[in-house]
Protein backbone atom coordinates (compact mmCIF):
# COMPACT_ATOMS: atom_id res chain seq x y z
CA UNK A 1 0.00 0.00 0.00
CA UNK A 2 1.63 3.26 -1.15
CA UNK A 3 1.51 6.43 1.86
CA UNK A 4 0.30 9.39 -0.63
CA UNK A 5 0.94 11.38 2.63
CA UNK A 6 4.45 11.35 2.29
CA UNK A 7 4.50 13.18 -0.88
CA UNK A 8 2.16 15.75 -0.21
CA UNK A 9 3.26 19.03 -0.55
CA UNK A 10 7.39 17.94 -1.70
CA UNK A 11 9.29 18.75 -4.51
CA UNK A 12 11.20 16.81 -7.23
CA UNK A 13 14.59 17.14 -9.35
CA UNK A 14 14.64 14.81 -11.98
CA UNK A 15 17.84 13.68 -14.27
CA UNK A 16 17.68 11.49 -17.23
CA UNK A 17 20.72 10.01 -19.20
CA UNK A 18 20.73 7.99 -22.23
CA UNK A 19 17.92 6.87 -24.70
CA UNK A 20 14.23 8.05 -25.59
CA UNK A 21 13.20 5.29 -23.70
CA UNK A 22 14.74 6.48 -20.14
CA UNK A 23 13.36 9.87 -20.88
CA UNK A 24 9.83 8.61 -21.52
CA UNK A 25 10.11 6.28 -18.28
CA UNK A 26 11.48 9.30 -16.05
CA UNK A 27 8.92 11.57 -17.74
CA UNK A 28 6.36 8.78 -16.69
CA UNK A 29 7.76 8.43 -13.06
CA UNK A 30 7.39 12.57 -12.93
CA UNK A 31 3.31 12.53 -13.79
CA UNK A 32 2.72 9.98 -11.23
CA UNK A 33 4.31 11.46 -8.70
CA UNK A 34 2.97 15.01 -9.36
CA UNK A 35 -0.32 12.85 -9.21
CA UNK A 36 0.44 12.18 -5.82
CA UNK A 37 1.02 15.63 -4.66
CA UNK A 38 5.17 16.26 -5.40
CA UNK A 39 5.82 18.84 -8.32
CA UNK A 40 9.05 19.92 -10.31
CA UNK A 41 11.07 22.02 -8.46
CA UNK A 42 11.78 25.49 -10.09
CA UNK A 43 15.35 26.91 -10.45
CA UNK A 44 17.03 27.40 -7.70
CA UNK A 45 14.55 25.29 -5.04
CA UNK A 46 15.87 22.70 -3.19
CA UNK A 47 14.23 19.56 -3.91
CA UNK A 48 13.13 16.97 -1.55
CA UNK A 49 13.44 14.60 -3.93
CA UNK A 50 15.89 13.71 -6.63
CA UNK A 51 15.41 11.25 -9.48
CA UNK A 52 17.87 9.67 -11.56
CA UNK A 53 18.02 7.49 -14.77
CA UNK A 54 20.60 6.67 -15.68
CA UNK A 55 22.45 4.61 -18.73
CA UNK A 56 25.26 2.63 -18.93
CA UNK A 57 25.82 1.78 -23.07
CA UNK A 58 29.63 2.99 -22.42
CA UNK A 59 31.89 4.09 -20.17
CA UNK A 60 31.63 7.10 -20.58
CA UNK A 61 27.91 7.26 -19.79
CA UNK A 62 28.53 5.16 -16.23
CA UNK A 63 31.43 8.33 -15.67
CA UNK A 64 28.42 10.96 -16.58
CA UNK A 65 25.89 9.21 -14.25
CA UNK A 66 28.24 9.42 -11.22
CA UNK A 67 29.09 13.16 -11.66
CA UNK A 68 25.37 13.79 -12.27
CA UNK A 69 24.61 11.65 -9.35
CA UNK A 70 26.77 14.12 -7.06
CA UNK A 71 25.55 17.07 -8.59
CA UNK A 72 22.47 16.52 -7.37
CA UNK A 73 23.25 15.28 -3.87
CA UNK A 74 25.36 18.75 -4.21
CA UNK A 75 22.22 21.01 -5.46
CA UNK A 76 19.48 19.36 -3.35
CA UNK A 77 21.05 19.20 0.27
CA UNK A 78 18.99 16.53 2.40
CA UNK A 79 16.64 15.32 -0.55
CA UNK A 80 16.10 11.97 -0.61
CA UNK A 81 17.42 10.59 -3.94
CA UNK A 82 16.97 7.29 -5.58
CA UNK A 83 18.57 6.29 -8.54
CA UNK A 84 17.71 3.34 -11.48
CA UNK A 85 18.15 2.71 -14.94
CA UNK A 86 21.03 0.50 -16.58
CA UNK A 87 23.90 1.82 -14.68
CA UNK A 88 21.79 1.10 -11.10
CA UNK A 89 20.98 -2.71 -12.31
CA UNK A 90 24.44 -3.28 -13.54
CA UNK A 91 26.65 -1.55 -10.37
CA UNK A 92 23.76 -1.48 -7.68
CA UNK A 93 26.03 -1.92 -4.90
CA UNK A 94 28.48 0.84 -5.66
CA UNK A 95 26.22 3.33 -6.61
CA UNK A 96 24.35 2.70 -2.79
CA UNK A 97 28.01 3.60 -1.70
CA UNK A 98 27.90 6.69 -3.03
CA UNK A 99 27.36 9.49 -0.50
CA UNK A 100 23.91 11.20 -0.71
CA UNK A 101 21.87 8.05 -2.18
CA UNK A 102 19.26 6.56 -0.71
CA UNK A 103 17.71 4.15 -2.71
CA UNK A 104 18.53 2.26 -5.66
CA UNK A 105 16.37 0.09 -8.11
CA UNK A 106 17.07 -2.44 -10.60
CA UNK A 107 15.46 -3.05 -14.15
CA UNK A 108 12.77 -5.02 -12.65
CA UNK A 109 12.22 -2.75 -9.58
CA UNK A 110 11.81 0.12 -11.43
CA UNK A 111 8.50 -1.09 -12.70
CA UNK A 112 7.47 -0.47 -8.75
CA UNK A 113 9.18 2.83 -8.65
CA UNK A 114 6.87 4.57 -6.29
CA UNK A 115 6.04 1.94 -3.82
CA UNK A 116 9.65 1.59 -3.23
CA UNK A 117 9.86 5.20 -2.91
CA UNK A 118 7.07 5.42 -0.16
CA UNK A 119 8.41 2.41 1.69
CA UNK A 120 12.03 3.73 1.69
CA UNK A 121 11.24 7.27 2.76
CA UNK A 122 9.14 6.31 5.73
CA UNK A 123 12.24 4.61 6.96
CA UNK A 124 14.34 6.98 6.46
CA UNK A 125 12.13 10.08 8.48
CA UNK A 126 10.78 6.92 10.74
CA UNK A 127 15.13 6.39 11.45
CA UNK A 128 17.06 8.59 9.69
CA UNK A 129 20.21 7.07 11.18
CA UNK A 130 20.80 4.66 9.35
CA UNK A 131 19.08 1.82 6.80
CA UNK A 132 19.76 -1.91 7.75
CA UNK A 133 19.26 -4.66 4.28
CA UNK A 134 20.17 -8.34 5.18
CA UNK A 135 21.71 -7.48 8.78
CA UNK A 136 24.06 -5.11 6.95
CA UNK A 137 24.38 -1.36 7.51
CA UNK A 138 24.34 0.06 4.34
CA UNK A 139 25.01 3.82 2.73
CA UNK A 140 21.61 2.82 0.76
CA UNK A 141 19.18 0.23 0.14
CA UNK A 142 19.28 -1.56 -3.19
CA UNK A 143 17.14 -3.90 -4.64
CA UNK A 144 18.00 -5.54 -8.37
CA UNK A 145 17.62 -8.77 -9.22
CA UNK A 146 19.97 -11.14 -12.08
CA UNK A 147 19.12 -10.53 -15.65
CA UNK A 148 17.01 -13.77 -16.04
CA UNK A 149 14.91 -13.07 -13.08
CA UNK A 150 13.89 -9.59 -14.62
CA UNK A 151 10.16 -10.39 -15.71
CA UNK A 152 8.48 -6.61 -15.02
CA UNK A 153 7.49 -4.07 -17.91
CA UNK A 154 7.16 -0.53 -16.82
CA UNK A 155 4.69 1.31 -18.92
CA UNK A 156 4.76 4.30 -19.70
CA UNK A 157 3.99 6.92 -22.28
CA UNK A 158 4.68 10.42 -21.94
CA UNK A 159 6.44 13.80 -23.62
CA UNK A 160 7.61 15.19 -20.47
CA UNK A 161 8.06 19.38 -21.38
CA UNK A 162 8.15 18.13 -24.94
CA UNK A 163 6.04 18.34 -27.60
CA UNK A 164 6.38 14.42 -28.92
CA UNK A 165 5.13 11.09 -27.31
CA UNK A 166 7.01 8.52 -26.34
CA UNK A 167 5.50 5.46 -26.08
CA UNK A 168 7.35 2.15 -24.54
CA UNK A 169 5.89 -0.86 -26.74
CA UNK A 170 8.85 -3.50 -25.71
CA UNK A 171 12.12 -3.57 -23.29
CA UNK A 172 14.81 -5.49 -22.89
CA UNK A 173 16.95 -7.41 -25.34
CA UNK A 174 17.52 -11.95 -26.77
CA UNK A 175 20.65 -10.58 -28.93
CA UNK A 176 23.86 -10.39 -26.68
CA UNK A 177 25.80 -8.91 -29.07
CA UNK A 178 29.16 -8.94 -28.13
CA UNK A 179 30.16 -5.52 -27.35
CA UNK A 180 27.13 -4.72 -25.41
CA UNK A 181 25.81 -4.81 -21.72
CA UNK A 182 22.09 -4.01 -22.32
CA UNK A 183 20.59 -7.46 -22.19
CA UNK A 184 22.40 -7.80 -18.92
CA UNK A 185 21.25 -4.15 -17.42
CA UNK A 186 17.66 -4.18 -19.29
CA UNK A 187 17.04 -8.42 -19.23
CA UNK A 188 15.52 -10.43 -21.47
CA UNK A 189 12.88 -8.78 -24.57
CA UNK A 190 9.54 -8.31 -22.99
CA UNK A 191 6.48 -6.29 -24.44
CA UNK A 192 2.65 -5.49 -23.23
CA UNK A 193 0.01 -6.40 -25.56
CA UNK A 194 -1.30 -4.10 -28.71
CA UNK A 195 -4.92 -3.46 -26.64
CA UNK A 196 -3.22 -1.86 -24.01
CA UNK A 197 -0.99 -0.03 -26.30
CA UNK A 198 -3.35 1.21 -28.18
CA UNK A 199 -5.22 2.40 -25.01
CA UNK A 200 -1.92 4.57 -24.23
CA UNK A 201 -2.10 6.45 -27.80
CA UNK A 202 -5.67 7.21 -27.18
CA UNK A 203 -5.02 8.67 -23.82
CA UNK A 204 -2.22 10.69 -25.50
CA UNK A 205 -4.58 12.07 -27.88
CA UNK A 206 -7.47 13.01 -24.92
CA UNK A 207 -4.60 14.85 -24.07
CA UNK A 208 -3.70 16.60 -26.80
CA UNK A 209 -0.73 14.77 -28.41
CA UNK A 210 -0.47 14.35 -32.66
CA UNK A 211 3.15 12.59 -32.74
CA UNK A 212 3.89 9.71 -30.91
CA UNK A 213 7.96 8.20 -30.94
CA UNK A 214 7.67 4.49 -30.44
CA UNK A 215 10.41 3.00 -28.19
CA UNK A 216 12.01 0.08 -26.56
CA UNK A 217 15.33 -1.79 -26.78
CA UNK A 218 14.93 -4.13 -29.50
CA UNK A 219 11.42 -2.86 -30.61
CA UNK A 220 11.87 -5.34 -33.57
CA UNK A 221 11.39 -8.19 -31.42
CA UNK A 222 7.71 -6.97 -30.19
CA UNK A 223 5.65 -9.55 -29.42
CA UNK A 224 7.92 -12.26 -27.72
CA UNK A 225 5.25 -12.19 -24.98
CA UNK A 226 1.92 -12.00 -26.23
CA UNK A 227 2.31 -13.64 -29.61
CA UNK A 228 1.85 -10.74 -31.48
CA UNK A 229 3.98 -9.33 -33.91
CA UNK A 230 5.46 -5.36 -34.78
CA UNK A 231 3.54 -4.88 -37.96
CA UNK A 232 0.42 -5.87 -35.99
CA UNK A 233 1.17 -3.40 -33.60
CA UNK A 234 2.28 -0.85 -36.36
CA UNK A 235 -1.23 -1.36 -38.26
CA UNK A 236 -3.82 -1.17 -34.92
CA UNK A 237 -1.75 1.99 -34.07
CA UNK A 238 -2.16 3.47 -37.16
CA UNK A 239 -6.27 3.12 -36.32
CA UNK A 240 -6.41 5.36 -33.37
CA UNK A 241 -8.01 8.50 -34.55
CA UNK A 242 -6.70 11.76 -33.75
CA UNK A 243 -3.09 10.43 -33.58
CA UNK A 244 -1.35 12.63 -37.10
CA UNK A 245 2.15 10.95 -36.61
CA UNK A 246 3.69 8.23 -35.78
CA UNK A 247 7.66 7.55 -35.57
CA UNK A 248 9.67 4.10 -35.24
CA UNK A 249 12.76 5.16 -32.66
CA UNK A 250 15.35 2.09 -34.10
CA UNK A 251 14.41 -0.95 -35.96
CA UNK A 252 17.15 -3.87 -36.27
CA UNK A 253 17.47 -4.66 -40.17
CA UNK A 254 16.65 -8.00 -39.91
CA UNK A 255 13.51 -7.60 -37.65
CA UNK A 256 12.19 -4.70 -40.75
CA UNK A 257 10.14 -6.47 -42.52
CA UNK A 258 9.50 -6.18 -46.14
CA UNK A 259 5.72 -5.63 -45.02
CA UNK A 260 6.51 -3.49 -42.81
CA UNK A 261 8.20 -1.04 -44.99
CA UNK A 262 5.50 -1.57 -47.59
CA UNK A 263 2.77 -0.87 -44.53
CA UNK A 264 4.32 2.60 -43.70
CA UNK A 265 4.85 3.76 -47.39
CA UNK A 266 0.86 3.66 -47.22
CA UNK A 267 0.06 4.01 -43.90
CA UNK A 268 -2.09 7.01 -42.36
CA UNK A 269 0.20 8.17 -39.96
CA UNK A 270 3.81 6.54 -40.13
CA UNK A 271 6.19 8.86 -41.13
CA UNK A 272 9.13 8.30 -44.01
CA UNK A 273 11.42 8.69 -41.23
CA UNK A 274 13.65 5.33 -40.22
CA UNK A 275 16.85 4.90 -37.57
CA UNK A 276 18.20 1.31 -38.55
CA UNK A 277 21.49 0.46 -36.50
CA UNK A 278 24.00 -0.78 -38.74
CA UNK A 279 27.06 -0.63 -36.58
CA UNK A 280 29.84 -1.90 -39.28
CA UNK A 281 29.83 -2.16 -42.64
CA UNK A 282 32.63 -4.47 -42.80
CA UNK A 283 31.20 -8.25 -42.34
CA UNK A 284 34.37 -9.42 -40.98
CA UNK A 285 33.37 -7.15 -38.17
CA UNK A 286 29.59 -7.51 -38.02
CA UNK A 287 30.50 -11.11 -37.35
CA UNK A 288 33.06 -10.37 -34.57
CA UNK A 289 29.71 -8.50 -33.00
CA UNK A 290 27.78 -11.39 -33.06
CA UNK A 291 24.90 -9.11 -35.38
CA UNK A 292 22.15 -10.94 -37.08
CA UNK A 293 21.76 -9.50 -40.70
CA UNK A 294 25.28 -8.59 -42.93
CA UNK A 295 25.53 -5.66 -45.86
CA UNK A 296 24.12 -7.29 -48.41
CA UNK A 297 20.99 -7.65 -46.18
CA UNK A 298 21.44 -4.09 -44.57
CA UNK A 299 21.79 -2.60 -48.18
CA UNK A 300 18.73 -4.27 -49.47
CA UNK A 301 16.59 -2.80 -46.79
CA UNK A 302 17.42 0.73 -47.15
CA UNK A 303 17.09 0.75 -50.99
CA UNK A 304 13.97 -1.00 -50.35
CA UNK A 305 12.97 2.02 -48.18
CA UNK A 306 13.90 4.61 -50.51
CA UNK A 307 12.51 2.97 -53.73
CA UNK A 308 8.92 3.32 -51.63
CA UNK A 309 9.42 6.25 -50.00
CA UNK A 310 12.55 8.57 -52.06
CA UNK A 311 12.23 11.49 -49.20
CA UNK A 312 12.50 9.13 -46.06
CA UNK A 313 15.09 10.65 -43.73
CA UNK A 314 17.03 7.23 -42.39
CA UNK A 315 19.36 7.66 -39.87
CA UNK A 316 22.23 5.14 -38.95
CA UNK A 317 24.02 4.12 -36.18
CA UNK A 318 27.55 2.65 -36.69
CA UNK A 319 30.33 1.90 -34.27
CA UNK A 320 33.95 2.87 -34.98
CA UNK A 321 37.25 1.57 -33.23
CA UNK A 322 35.77 -1.53 -32.13
CA UNK A 323 37.97 -4.87 -31.33
CA UNK A 324 39.24 -6.53 -34.83
CA UNK A 325 38.35 -3.16 -36.56
CA UNK A 326 41.07 -3.06 -38.52
CA UNK A 327 42.36 -0.12 -40.91
CA UNK A 328 40.70 -2.40 -44.00
CA UNK A 329 37.61 -2.83 -42.12
CA UNK A 330 36.53 0.23 -41.00
CA UNK A 331 37.67 1.76 -44.84
CA UNK A 332 35.10 -0.99 -46.13
CA UNK A 333 32.47 0.40 -43.46
CA UNK A 334 33.68 4.18 -44.80
CA UNK A 335 33.28 3.18 -48.43
CA UNK A 336 29.41 1.11 -47.51
CA UNK A 337 27.94 4.22 -45.83
CA UNK A 338 29.42 6.88 -48.44
CA UNK A 339 27.57 4.11 -51.18
CA UNK A 340 23.90 4.14 -49.59
CA UNK A 341 21.74 6.90 -49.64
CA UNK A 342 21.15 7.46 -45.65
CA UNK A 343 20.25 11.05 -44.78
CA UNK A 344 22.73 11.02 -41.05
CA UNK A 345 25.30 8.98 -39.06
CA UNK A 346 25.26 8.84 -35.27
CA UNK A 347 28.59 7.49 -34.40
CA UNK A 348 29.57 5.93 -31.59
CA UNK A 349 33.36 5.41 -30.55
CA UNK A 350 33.74 2.14 -28.95
CA UNK A 351 33.77 1.54 -25.27
CA UNK A 352 35.13 -1.43 -23.60
CA UNK A 353 32.34 -3.05 -21.38
CA UNK A 354 33.52 -5.61 -18.16
CA UNK A 355 32.12 -9.13 -18.78
CA UNK A 356 31.74 -8.72 -22.47
CA UNK A 357 32.68 -11.09 -25.15
CA UNK A 358 34.44 -8.52 -27.30
CA UNK A 359 37.21 -8.64 -24.85
CA UNK A 360 38.61 -11.64 -26.19
CA UNK A 361 38.78 -10.46 -29.80
CA UNK A 362 42.62 -9.49 -30.12
CA UNK A 363 42.92 -6.76 -32.02
CA UNK A 364 42.77 -3.43 -29.92
CA UNK A 365 42.40 0.09 -31.53
CA UNK A 366 44.32 2.98 -30.42
CA UNK A 367 41.99 6.06 -29.04
CA UNK A 368 43.99 8.36 -31.58
CA UNK A 369 42.82 6.14 -34.38
CA UNK A 370 39.24 6.04 -32.93
CA UNK A 371 38.86 10.05 -33.17
CA UNK A 372 40.23 9.64 -36.76
CA UNK A 373 37.86 7.36 -37.76
CA UNK A 374 35.04 9.06 -36.17
CA UNK A 375 35.94 12.56 -37.50
CA UNK A 376 36.13 11.27 -41.00
CA UNK A 377 32.19 9.65 -40.24
CA UNK A 378 31.04 12.61 -38.75
CA UNK A 379 32.00 14.54 -41.79
CA UNK A 380 30.26 12.38 -44.51
CA UNK A 381 27.31 12.22 -42.01
CA UNK A 382 27.28 16.51 -41.96
CA UNK A 383 27.69 16.18 -45.76
CA UNK A 384 24.85 13.45 -46.34
CA UNK A 385 22.56 15.71 -44.46
CA UNK A 386 22.91 18.68 -45.48
CA UNK A 387 23.20 17.50 -49.31
CA UNK A 388 19.36 15.79 -48.17
CA UNK A 389 18.20 19.31 -46.63
CA UNK A 390 19.26 21.22 -49.49
CA UNK A 391 17.19 19.21 -51.54
CA UNK A 392 14.18 20.48 -49.72
CA UNK A 393 14.69 24.04 -50.25
CA UNK A 394 11.58 25.75 -51.68
CA UNK A 395 9.17 22.80 -51.35
CA UNK A 396 6.11 22.73 -49.59
CA UNK A 397 5.85 20.75 -46.05
CA UNK A 398 3.95 19.67 -43.34
CA UNK A 399 5.78 20.83 -39.82
CA UNK A 400 4.82 20.26 -36.14
CA UNK A 401 5.77 23.24 -34.07
CA UNK A 402 7.25 23.26 -30.63
CA UNK A 403 7.30 25.40 -27.63
CA UNK A 404 9.87 27.88 -27.75
CA UNK A 405 11.25 30.59 -24.94
CA UNK A 406 9.50 34.07 -26.01
CA UNK A 407 11.43 36.08 -28.14
CA UNK A 408 13.10 33.00 -29.76
CA UNK A 409 12.54 31.15 -32.80
CA UNK A 410 10.56 28.45 -32.88
CA UNK A 411 11.28 24.83 -34.31
CA UNK A 412 9.75 21.79 -35.58
CA UNK A 413 9.78 18.88 -38.45
CA UNK A 414 8.64 18.01 -41.29
CA UNK A 415 6.98 14.42 -42.07
CA UNK A 416 10.42 13.03 -42.90
CA UNK A 417 12.39 15.01 -40.35
CA UNK A 418 13.95 17.78 -41.57
CA UNK A 419 14.20 20.06 -38.50
CA UNK A 420 12.65 23.71 -39.38
CA UNK A 421 12.97 27.22 -38.12
CA UNK A 422 10.44 29.85 -37.76
CA UNK A 423 11.90 33.13 -36.64
CA UNK A 424 11.15 34.82 -33.41
CA UNK A 425 9.40 37.44 -35.31
CA UNK A 426 6.94 34.92 -36.89
CA UNK A 427 6.47 32.71 -34.14
CA UNK A 428 2.94 32.56 -31.76
CA UNK A 429 2.11 30.78 -28.87
CA UNK A 430 -1.09 29.38 -30.89
CA UNK A 431 1.70 27.57 -33.23
CA UNK A 432 2.78 25.20 -30.39
CA UNK A 433 1.93 21.84 -31.02
CA UNK A 434 0.06 22.71 -34.61
CA UNK A 435 0.62 21.01 -37.62
CA UNK A 436 0.97 23.56 -39.82
CA UNK A 437 1.66 23.96 -43.70
CA UNK A 438 4.75 25.69 -45.06
CA UNK A 439 7.03 26.91 -47.87
CA UNK A 440 11.11 26.22 -47.23
CA UNK A 441 13.63 28.52 -47.53
CA UNK A 442 17.27 28.11 -47.26
CA UNK A 443 19.61 27.27 -44.32
CA UNK A 444 19.25 29.00 -40.96
CA UNK A 445 22.51 30.84 -39.00
CA UNK A 446 24.58 27.70 -38.03
CA UNK A 447 23.33 25.34 -40.99
CA UNK A 448 21.02 23.00 -38.47
CA UNK A 449 18.10 23.77 -40.12
CA UNK A 450 15.62 25.66 -42.93
CA UNK A 451 14.03 28.47 -42.42
CA UNK A 452 10.00 28.37 -43.19
CA UNK A 453 9.90 31.04 -45.63
CA UNK A 454 6.50 31.00 -45.60
CA UNK A 455 3.48 29.73 -43.49
CA UNK A 456 0.75 28.61 -46.09
CA UNK A 457 -2.36 27.30 -44.75
CA UNK A 458 -2.96 25.55 -41.48
CA UNK A 459 -2.85 22.09 -41.62
CA UNK A 460 -4.72 21.62 -38.52
CA UNK A 461 -5.42 23.69 -35.40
Amino acid sequence: MIDSSVFQGKKAAYATLGCKLNFSETSTFGKMLEELGVRTAGKGEIADLCLINTCSVTEVADHKCRQVIHRLVRQHPGAFVVVTGCYAQLEAENVAKIDGVDLVLGSNEKANLIQFLSDAWIRKETDSSKVVENGQDKNASFFVRKTKEITSFAPSCSRGNRTRYFLKVQDGCDYFCTYCTIPYARGFSRNPTIASLVEQARKAVEEGGKEIVLTGVNIGDFGKTTGESFVDLVKALDGVEGVSRYRISSLEPDLMSDELIDYCAHSRAFMPHFHVPLQSGSDTVLKLMHRHYDRQLFAGKIMTIKSLMPDAFIGVDVMVGCRGETPECFEETYEFLNSLPVTQLHVFPYSERPGTSALRIPYVVSEKDKKLRSRRLLELSDSKTHAFYEAHIGKEAEVLLEKATRGRAMHGFTKNYVRVELSAADACPEFDNHLLRVRLGDFNHDKTSLRIAQILTPHSA
